[in-house]
């Protein structure tokens, strides 16, 4: 049970693995257990405090803490993102009366007398960044060359996944905070990067990677193959895409699932303003009438089996529910067609990966098929286009972005950059994370301060004098699906997921297996009775030969717990006789 004394920050976030996973270090199970107990306007400051996009974050982010939740050794992963939705229906930007919520999470705003700031690109790395320079009072600008901000947000995620009246929202409140924006400005061609750099004490360069890569087979240049980034991108801007009635998305990642799901509604007969998609009545009569005069027909091709996806699976689930096609084990051959797409032929996988685990597909001729087809889609991989740099000579990456140091300056010293023309394309919440690490940097470079120290937290250790959990069977609870709309009946945009109730909350709540509390010892009060042994359900606690641990000397004992196993059910503490053990809650010390 060797700890440092006090907890370091490494402990910290080795001991909270969902805290540890998330890349804005969310305290995800200090509002899971708010969430359980019932205070939920405490558990949404928790959640939006270090995350200014927090009600976009509960429907799409791709929630990195539920893949490292340890509940998950016990059964299934606690639903984090789904429980951060239910509070920010109730207190974000979204609900009604209870959006002030968001702006108390960060308290005044300073007046902006530092040095100024250009931000180029407002999706969500870009708004982070904002939102966090302003807060530290410097004047901000935004330049989004599209007529509106949110980046792939807006432009790139479905509406069936995200609502854009949620995502006009939370921009909003950012930018009340007192943010300059220039929508429809492109650099490079509207306003150069080196008027931005004149006007601007730092320049913060997150663009995107709005490129859609091509695939260099026979066909590919035929009218009805299309990029999955720029088909997504007419559907989200209400450009009107003729697919035909047959369509193959050619990908297995993330982008070709929502190319997939989105062209299944792309034939439909959805209204033209946000409002009314929303609301949109689905009905069996009504997903049959659609599907008669759209796409009837949508087929994934992917080279990895079922297994070797690198999808989500619940991206893979939900589109098999909706009716697309998944074919495993095969890759794009030819484009079949003479002036426009009328197949894809097919070769199939024998094995995607070489024995150190490396991308290098292996096909077998004899395998060949055709897969009808009025459209391709190709869901291949994204890049950035970084012309607007012009002469500035930025050392490149290999994605063809912006090379970056670790606090994210590139190699001219007044250009900062990140998300994904730094990275290539990665996750909602990485690039949140950027958004925030560049500020931080830039802060420091533009007031002379220190730059702040990866993973450098102060943290303070609560001792508990009882602790009892509201739901005693809480280790027995089994997950709780997130509601949603039924297949037959996700007809147009509307939203898919529906979220939890409040009894479902508080449940999925109460399984939080609490990894911030910790049991300590207090070695001169122990007797070494060994009844916490007796007493532990999951049996992490063991009394050991001192020696042979490699702990102490020749006769001398130990009592050793594995907090991997620890179920935090405080069983050892309360019937330990003479209180050597102690339950202690680890926090962090805000500044």
């Amino acid at each position: 049970m060797t700890r440092p004394s006090p907890p370091d920050a490494a402990w910290l976030w080795d001991n909270e693995p969902c805290r540890a996973a998330c890349p804005v270090h969310t305290d995800a199970g200090a509002y899971v257990t708010a969430i359980g107990q019932g205070r939920f306007a405490e558990a949404y400051a928790i959640a939006r405090r270090p995350n200014p996009l927090p009600s976009i974050c509960g429907r799409v982010c791709a929630a990195p803490c539920e893949s490292a939740c340890r509940r998950a050794t016990v059964d299934a992963p606690v639903s984090i993102r789904a429980l951060k939705r239910f509070v920010t229906e109730r207190f974000g930007v979204e609900s009604l009366g209870h959006a002030d919520a968001w702006h108390a999470a960060h308290g005044p705003v300073p007046a902006a007398t530092l040095g100024s700031v250009g931000i180029v690109g407002g999706g969500p790395a870009g708004l982070a960044a904002a939102h966090d320079l302003r807060l530290a009072g410097h004047p901000v600008t935004i330049y989004e060359a599209e007529e509106r901000l949110g980046g792939m947000m807006s432009l790139g995620i479905p509406e069936y996944r995200l609502p854009r009246y949620l995502i006009h929202a939370e921009i909003e409140a950012i930018i009340s905070l007192g943010i300059d924006v220039r929508t429809g400005c492109r650099v490079g061609e509207d306003i150069q990067l080196d008027e931005l750099l004149a006007t601007h004490g730092a320049v913060f360069v997150c663009c995107g990677a709005f490129r859609g890569r091509d695939l260099e087979i026979p066909g590919h240049d035929l009218d009805g193959v299309v990029k999955a980034v720029d088909f997504l991108l007419n559907v989200n801007r209400g450009d009107h895409v003729e697919l035909g009635k047959r369509v193959v998305v050619v990908g297995g990642g993330n982008v070709a699932f929502d190319a997939a799901r989105t062209a299944l509604r792309a034939g439909e007969d959805a209204p033209t303003d946000e409002e009314s998609r929303r609301d949109l009545t689905t009905t069996m009569d009504a997903a049959r009438a659609a599907l008669r005069s759209g796409v009837s027909e949508v087929t994934v091709v992917a080279l990895e089996s079922f297994a070797e996806m690198p999808a989500a699976f619940e991206e893979i689930d939900e589109a098999e529910h909706e009716g697309v096609t998944i074919r495993y084990r095969r890759g794009p051959h030819r484009v079949v067609g003479i002036d426009r797409v009328q197949g894809l032929e097919t070769i199939g996988v024998v094995s995607v990966f070489d024995d150190q685990h490396r991308f290098r597909p292996v096909f077998d001729d004899a395998d060949i098929k055709v897969i009808d087809a009025d459209s391709v889609i190709l869901a291949v991989g994204q890049a950035p286009d970084v012309t607007f740099l012009g002469d500035l000579q930025l050392t490149a990456n290999r994605f063809g972005g912006i090379q970056v140091d670790g606090d994210l300056r590139s190699s001219d010293p007044r250009i900062w950059a990140g998300g994904d023309v730094a990275f290539g394309p990665r996750n909602l919440i990485d690039a949140i994370a950027d958004g925030s690490r560049a500020a931080a940097s830039i802060h420091a470079a533009l007031t002379g301060a220190p730059p702040p120290v990866p993973g450098e937290r102060r943290i303070e250790l609560i001792p508990k004098p009882t602790f009892r959990r509201l739901a005693s069977d809480y280790d027995e609870l089994p997950r709780t699906p997130v509601p949603g709309v039924t297949s037959e009946r996700r007809v147009g945009f509307a939203e898919v997921e529906t979220g939890y109730d409040e009894h479902q909350a508080v449940a999925e709540g109460q399984r939080c297996l609490r990894c911030f509390d910790n049991i300590m010892l207090r070695p001169e009060l122990c007797i070494l009775c060994g009844m916490c042994v007796d007493v532990c359900p999951p049996r992490c606690i063991s009394i050991v030969d001192a020696d042979r641990a490699g702990l102490g000397n020749a006769g001398q004992s130990a009592l050793l717990l594995d907090e991997t196993a620890c179920i935090r059910c405080g069983l050892c503490v309360n019937r330990c006789p003479p209180s050597a053990l102690v339950m202690v809650h680890a926090q962090e010390v805000l500044p």
